[in-house]
C-alpha cells in the first residue's frame, strides 16, 4: 500500500497531503515552517486531548469516589473512561508527532508504536460496550436474576477479558509491518490480517453482538410496557431507571459507531480499491474516530443526572472541602 502512494502521489504533489508536513529528500517530515493552517489544527488537537483527558477523568473520579455510583454497571463505564483517558494521553500526542499520512511513507519504530495504542485502545473501547451491553440485557430482560449473574466477579472478569484480548490485538497490527523487506506471497496475508480479518474480530463482528443484544432490550422493554402499571409506583420507578440508563448507553454506542464505522469501513475496503484513497480523507476519519472519546463524558452529564451532579461537585470542589462520598446524587 504504501508503494501504491508513492508511485501515484510524488514530489511537490505530496507536499499538500498534511499542512504540517513536507518532504524532504524523500523522506516525509514536520514543517521547519508551519502554516496558519497547521498552527491551528495543532492547537485544536491539542485542546481536544486535554478535554478528553479532563471530561474522562471527571467520569473515573466520580465513580471512584462517590459510593452512589459503584456499580457493576459504572465500573464498566470506569474501564470504558480510562481507555479514552489513555487515548488523550497517548494516542492523541503520537498521532499529532506522527502522522498517519506520514506513517505511510515512512513507516518507523513510533508509528507502530502509534498503531498499536490506537488499535488497542479502539478495541478495547468496543469490547467494554459490549460488556456494558451485556449488562443492560440482564438489568432489562432479566432483572429478577441480574444481581446475581452480573455482580463484581463477573464484571472484573469482563474487563481483564476486554483489556487483555485489546492488548493482543493491538500488539498482533505490528507483526505483518516486521518483515516488509522480505514481503513476496506474504504480503497478501499481511493486508488480510490488518486489513480484513482484524477489523472483523475488533469491530464488526462486536458491533454485530451488540446490536443484536440491544434489539433484543428494546423488544423486551415493549412487551414490558403493557404491563409495568400493574407493578405499582416503586416497580414503573425501577423499571424506568433501568430504561434510562439502556438508553443513555445506546447513545454511547451510537455515538461509536458514528466515529467509528467510516475509518473502519475505509481501511477496509481500501487494499481492494482500484484507485487510492486520498490520505487527506483517512486522516479526517481517524480524527474522527478519536473523537469518539471526548465524546462519552457529555453524553453522560447530559443524560445522567448522577454524573451531571457529581461532575459539578467535582469542578466546584466541594470534594476537597468535606467528605461527600456518600452524597445522594440526584
Amino acid at each position: 500500500m504504501e508503494s501504491d502512494v508513492s508511485t501515484n502521489r510524488s514530489g511537490d504533489a505530496v507536499t499538500d497531503l498534511h499542512p504540517c508536513y513536507e518532504i524532504d529528500h524523500y523522506s516525509y517530515k514536520f514543517t521547519t515552517k508551519p502554516s496558519a493552517i497547521c498552527v491551528m489544527l495543532y492547537v485544536f488537537l491539542t485542546l481536544l486531548s486535554l478535554i478528553t483527558v479532563c471530561g474522562n477523568l471527571l467520569v473515573i473520579i466520580s465513580i471512584m469516589y462517590f459510593k452512589q455510583l459503584l456499580t457493576p454497571t459504572n465500573y464498566l463505564i470506569l474501564s470504558l473512561a480510562v481507555a479514552d483517558v489513555l487515548v488523550g494521553i497517548l494516542v492523541f500526542p503520537f498521532s499529532m508527532a506522527f502522522s498517519l499520512s506520514s506513517c505511510f511513507y515512512h513507516e518507523d519504530l513510533f508509528c507502530k508504536i502509534r498503531s498499536s495504542f490506537d488499535v488497542s485502545l479502539s478495541t478495547c473501547s468496543i469490547m467494554n460496550l459490549c460488556c456494558i451491553s451485556l449488562d443492560r440485557y440482564y438489568a432489562v430482560c432479566q432483572p429478577l436474576t441480574y444481581k446475581s449473574k452480573i455482580n463484581q466477579n463477573v464484571v472484573f472478569s469482563m474487563i481483564v477479558a476486554s483489556w487483555g484480548i485489546s492488548t493482543l490485538i493491538g500488539i498482533g497490527v505490528i507483526i505483518p509491518g516486521l518483515h516488509k523487506e522480505e514481503c513476496k506471497d506474504e504480503c497478501f496475508i499481511d493486508v488480510l490480517m490488518a486489513n480484513t480479518v482484524g477489523p472483523i474480530l475488533s469491530f464488526y463482528l462486536p458491533v454485530v453482538i451488540m446490536l443484536c443484544i440491544y434489539l433484543k432490550i428494546f423488544l423486551a422493554a415493549r412487551r414490558q410496557a403493557h404491563i409495568i402499571h400493574s407493578m405499582g409506583k416503586c416497580g414503573a420507578a425501577a423499571s424506568k431507571m433501568e430504561r434510562k440508563a439502556t438508553k443513555t448507553l445506546a447513545i454511547v454506542l451510537g455515538a461509536f459507531l458514528f466515529c467509528w464505522t467510516p475509518f473502519f469501513l475505509c481501511i477496509t475496503f481500501l487494499p481492494f480499491s482500484n484507485e487510492p484513497v486520498p490520505l487527506p480523507v483517512i486522516e479526517t476519519l481517524n480524527w474522527l474516530a478519536l473523537f469518539n472519546s471526548m465524546l462519552n463524558p457529555f453524553i453522560y452529564s447530559f443524560f445522567y443526572s448522577r454524573f451531571r451532579s457529581a461532575f459539578k461537585m467535582i469542578i466546584s470542589g466541594k470534594i476537597l472541602r468535606g467528605n461527600l462520598a456518600n452524597s445522594i446524587l440526584h
